[in-house]
């Protein structure tokens, strides 16, 4: 099964950690979704450029609005995306405890919707032939 993983931090108090604590929390990250790699586990993963640079689109009075950042009422945000492949949810759980992130943030973990996204998949041909 597929499952996707978001990972959620605190900018301001990353920002706040000395330059070679970021760099060694960054290395223990890569070195781990290495080992998920070795296990056939990592399916990829996308990180996310910096919040004050994000937009939030939202429909308004039959108009979209344009709403500078992203929408949150938390202090935490999005970071990134891991794309993982575990036999259940319980494997995905197991596999993300160990993950370095962790320790920076939350991670949310959902399965993949496969018939949604079998349709993609299916238009993506349509135009890439």
């Amino acid at each position: 099964m597929k499952f996707i993983c978001l990972g959620y931090f605190d900018e301001a108090k990353w920002a706040t950690l000395p330059e070679a604590e970021q760099a060694k929390l960054m290395e223990e990250c890569m070195a781990y979704d290495d080992e998920l790699r070795r296990g056939k586990h990592f399916l990829g993963g996308e990180a996310l450029g910096a919040a004050a640079n994000a937009v939030t689109l939202r429909m308004k009075n039959g108009g979209v609005e344009v709403l500078d950042g992203p929408f949150t009422e938390t202090k935490e945000i999005l970071g990134g995306i891991l794309l993982l492949e575990a036999k259940d949810l319980n494997h995905a759980i197991t596999l993300m405890c160990k993950h370095p992130g962790v320790k920076n943030g939350p991670f949310e973990i959902r399965c993949a919707d496969e018939t949604i996204n079998q349709q993609i998949a299916q238009r993506n041909k349509q135009f890439n032939q």
